[in-house]
């Protein structure tokens, strides 16, 4: 029992022991981290000082240099301002030495002007003494002579008439001899002349084309289902499509060179793209129309820039252009006036007359051909007035209503393009009167139907065998369709001579059409 307190008191006495030593320990500890805290904030301390004392300094250093850059500006800033003064004082004294000179002159002019008006005074003052002495004179001669000066004038003028009378009728005389003689001579090697100068082709215009087709299966496509595709192709455009035998081509009839353009476009293009079928056709046919516009005012372009000839209106430009798709007596009418104004061009340079204007002339001589199928009355006056209506000279008028000997010719350059045309007509194979006939006829087929009131557009088909009438379906009615075609069927038994028969027939088509959004 003894032992065991003995060993209790010895484990107490013992942790006693650990705590006073553990204590002793963490106050030595305590004053070692308080003596180091304290040297550490004297050293911070000591580092603040020395810093604040560096920053000091550099920023005197910065102030110094600012300081000194800014007294450097000033000082060029000064030198400156010295160079622009004493700039502006040189020019202000060289412009008031400009000032000087200028009053100095502007007197010394003002000086001569006086002298110059008083010298013009003392002219006058002459002129006025010297034309008062020629008066006294002359009144003194006819005193004298016991003549006025008429009568002196007409006495001597009537002796000069007498004796040379006689010299020039003899001179006249020899002359007209002498121009008999050379006239004809003259005029056949001045055509001779022009004639050999200008040599072209001969120009003749067919009623068919001929349009080349990949292969011949493209032949099938084009004729369609039931032929609904052809079908629709001559009844848009008034040409006939001809599909034979021939391997690969497909053959366009019509008398008219621009329908029969406007065809081959259409079937060209339909070739290429590939999709035959009415909607197509159509839509192509009405783009082919817009864009024959344009290539009709190039041909007009073309051929005023290959005549050298200018100024002409846009809208005479495209009644020159339209020339190319017409014809006369088969021989191409844009070719024809090309030919005329070429060859009136060179029948001027030969006689010393205006080369441009007479080119010019024969330029438009048959204007009115372009539009005559549009327009009532003969080429001639529509061309007359079309060429009034453009403002032409008066010259280039009166060629175009004298070309045809219906009108008087009232200058050289009318009767140089009544020369020219009849040479460019006259040339062998230039022209066909069949051809020009048989055209003839079409189109007076073709107007017997466009005269009937609810017809929308004819066409001549067939070498003239059918005329194909389009009537407006708003306005005309299937019974009334039957009517047309009896009338124009009586029109032309009673108005036409025609070999064989002419089949008439009248289509009136309906469509209802929306466009969905």
């Amino acid at each position: 029992m003894n032992s065991l307190i003995f060993s209790i008191l010895l484990v107490v006495i013992g942790l006693l022991i650990g705590l006073f030593v553990a204590f002793v320990i963490n106050s030595l500890r305590a004053n070692l981290a308080s003596k180091k805290a304290e040297t550490l904030i004297n050293q911070a301390r000591k580092d603040i000082e020395r810093l604040k004392r560096d920053a000091a300094i550099e920023q005197k250093e910065e102030a110094h240099k600012l300081k000194m850059d800014l007294d450097k500006e000033i000082r060029e800033k000064k030198e400156e301002v010295k160079e622009s003064e004493s700039r502006l004082l040189q020019r202000e004294a060289s412009i008031d030495k400009r000032d000087e000179l200028l009053q100095k002159r502007e007197i010394s002019l003002d000086e001569r002007e006086e002298k110059l008006s008083e010298r013009q005074l003392e002219i006058q003052n002459e002129k006025s003494k010297v034309d008062d002495i020629k008066k006294e004179q002359l009144d003194l001669l006819q005193k004298i002579s016991g003549f006025s000066k008429d009568k002196a004038r007409d006495l001597v003028m009537s002796q000069v008439k007498e004796n040379m009378s006689k010299e020039i009728a003899e001179y006249i005389r020899e002359t007209e001899n002498e121009a008999k003689l050379t006239a004809d001579k003259k005029a056949r090697e001045f055509i001779v002349s022009s004639m050999q100068k200008y040599a072209a082709d001969i120009a003749s215009d067919q009623t068919i084309t001929v349009v080349d087709l990949p292969n011949d299966e493209m032949k099938g496509r084009i004729i369609g289902r039931e032929g609904r595709n052809i079908r629709t192709i001559e009844a848009i455009t008034g040409v006939d499509l001809i599909i034979d035998d021939t391997p690969e081509a497909v053959v366009l009839s019509s008398f008219d060179p621009l329908r029969r353009e406007i065809a081959r476009v259409t079937l060209e293009t339909l070739i290429k793209d590939g999709r035959i079928h009415p909607t197509r056709i159509e839509e192509l046919y009405d783009k082919v129309c817009k864009d024959m516009k344009q290539k009709i005012i190039d041909y007009g372009q073309d051929t005023t820039f290959e005549l050298g000839l200018t100024k002409f209106d846009p809208g005479l430009i495209e009644i020159i252009g339209k020339l190319y798709f017409r014809t006369s007596y088969g021989q191409n009418a844009l070719q024809h006036s090309k030919e005329v104004a070429q060859l009136s061009g060179l029948l001027a340079g030969e006689l010393g007359e205006n080369i441009t204007l007479a080119k010019r002339a024969g330029l438009l001589h048959d204007i009115g051909k372009a539009i005559d199928h549009e327009i009532e009355g003969s080429h001639v006056d529509i061309g007359v007035d079309i060429a009034k209506k453009y403002g032409e000279d008066e010259v280039v008028i009166n060629a175009i209503a004298s070309h045809h000997g219906d009108t008087q010719a009232t200058s050289v350059i009318s009767s140089i393009v009544a020369i020219a045309d009849a040479l460019s007509a006259s040339r062998p194979g230039a022209r066909n009167d069949s051809l020009e006939n048989y055209i003839k006829r079409l189109s007076q087929l073709e107007e017997v139907g466009n005269n009937i009131d609810g017809v929308e557009k004819t066409f001549a088909v067939q070498a003239g065998r059918e005329l194909r009438v389009i009537v407006k379906p708003d306005e005309v009615d299937d019974l009334e369709a039957h009517k047309i075609a009896r009338e124009v069927k009586e029109k032309i038994e009673s108005t036409m001579k025609y070999p064989g028969t002419i089949k008439i027939t009248v289509v009136r088509e309906t469509r209802a059409q929306e466009e969905a959004k």
